[in-house]
């Protein structure tokens, strides 16, 4: 050991620690080392004292001599991830034992370092294990003040199509299998992501969601993996990047279809090695988590037109959930909207009908091309306009009257042949409950001619 520790590392909150090292002059350096840079450290002469330690306390890392008499460092490390998961550890190795280095990540060490190693770079290291802990802290903190504002992610409706998606869920969140959410935009792919992962036995650990199709392309890997200082111009520091931060937990990547081609190999290395590579370093780490994905593409249709792996979409296609459309659960509808309601009133005293009944046909009565995200912005203009008392037709935006409008119209004249049209595919939609197959089959069109219909009216609509 080498070195004074810096004197001008940003000052953060001390570790618990444990350090195992049969050298005798090591460990009475540590025991005065490590409480100067502001830790508290238990140290043990051998694998066997460290393993009992740990058996009866909790640390928030601990560093370990791989080469000690009893019990290896990699020995030690594999007990700890069965007693104590979260907490971190890493391996003192001597440069002739690489492959120990690489048998300890592999068990989930957090890094390595190898003998004769500095304080300054001991220091570093646990700066990293520190900043891991307080961004971990403060995501959790973060996630119970929106669970309070907002309450808990819940999946509203008791229609066909949503007792299968819960069953589905129900199957494989006491799994480790990758899943595939389907659906259109604003369905609510990332309500099933949670969902998975709260019945999972991770339901303790992070749940991190990531919107692959937000981020910019040069900046991925980096969010996804992190990087050292110095990796590329603008890395300032070192950076943990989400699959650290999930570690133990769930990563949700979110509109996966987004992701660049070169992304995509990478993802696929990391599916299959459960190993990542931060920007800047040549050396791996072993990552813990369960990948939840998501998409409201045609992903067998991209990888026709060589815009997706196939060899990716197999791996994060272990098992599929497909979630039905709006406007294919309408059943759901008036559930859905009261929960919306309470999100957006709640203060308010409840009454007895949230909605009138004029106001629930108006919205059975849309075609909803934005699903729930959609509802939820009709929702919340409505309560704007009504602040108290049941939602009225008047409440809600100005092209819900459509159907007042079309009857209207007849009394005044003819309709236009587009209004004849779209009228009689919405009294179909409802007739069939949303079922477009079946809309298609009554009316003697192509299921393909019906979504253009639909698809042509809302962009109308928004024009």
């Amino acid at each position: 050991m080498s070195d004074s520790p810096s004197k001008s590392s940003p000052k953060q909150e001390g570790l618990s620690l444990l350090f195992a090292d049969d050298e005798g002059s090591l460990q009475e350096l540590m025991k005065l080392e490590l409480p100067r840079m502001g830790h508290t450290v238990t140290v043990c002469p051998d694998g066997v004292t460290a393993v009992a330690a740990i058996e009866k306390n909790t640390y928030d890392a601990i560093l370990v001599d791989q080469d000690m008499p009893g019990l290896t460092g990699v020995e030690v490390i594999a007990r700890l991830k069965e007693l104590s998961p979260s907490t971190e550890a890493v391996v003192i190795t001597g440069k002739s034992s690489m492959e120990s280095a690489v048998s300890a990540l592999r068990c989930g060490a957090f890094d390595y370092l190898t003998k004769p190693c500095k304080l300054v770079d001991i220091e570093a290291l646990l700066q990293r294990i520190a900043a891991k802990r307080d961004l971990t802290k403060k995501f959790h903190a973060l996630q119970r003040r929106l669970e309070r504002i907002e309450g808990s992610p819940q999946l509203i409706g008791q229609s066909r199509g949503m007792a299968h998606v819960n069953t589905l869920i129900d199957k494989v969140a006491r799994t480790e299998s990758t899943v595939l959410v389907l659906g259109e935009t604003g369905t609510g792919k990332e309500l099933v992501a949670r969902a998975v992962h709260d019945r999972s036995p991770r339901a303790e650990k992070p749940f991190v969601a990531i919107n692959c199709g937000a981020l910019p392309e040069t900046l991925i890997e980096s969010e996804l993996f992190g990087h050292t200082k110095g990796a590329f111009t603008g890395a300032d520091e070192h950076r943990i990047g989400l699959f650290e931060v999930a570690s133990g937990g769930t990563i949700f990547l979110d509109e996966i279809g987004e992701l660049p081609k070169a992304m995509q190999a990478k993802l696929l290395r990391v599916l299959e090695s459960r190993e990542i590579r931060r920007v800047g370093e040549n050396k791996t780490m072993k990552v813990d988590v369960r990948v939840v994905c998501a998409t409201h593409r045609d992903l067998a249709e991209m990888v026709t037109g060589d815009e997706f792996r196939e060899d990716l979409m197999y791996r994060i296609n272990t098992f599929e959930i497909n979630l039905p459309a709006l406007r294919e659960r309408l059943d759901d509808l008036p559930a859905l909207a009261e929960h919306l309601l309470k999100r957006f009133r709640p203060s308010a005293r409840p009454i007895e009908q949230q909605f009138t009944d004029e106001a629930l046909e108006a919205l059975r009565g849309h075609v909803w091309p934005g699903n729930v995200r959609e509802l939820a912005n009709v929702v919340e203009h409505a309560t704007i306009l009504c602040e108290s008392g049941p939602i009225t037709v008047d409440d809600l935006p100005q092209h819900f009257n459509r159907r007042q409008l079309s009857g209207n119209a007849r009394s005044r004249g003819p309709m236009t042949l587009r209004e004849l049209e779209m009228e009689a595919i919405h009294e179909s939609l409802e007739r069939n409950d949303g079922s477009k197959p079946k809309v298609a089959e009554e009316l003697g069109i192509s299921l393909k001619t019906l979504y253009n219909k639909l698809n042509s009216e809302a962009t109308l609509k928004v024009a």
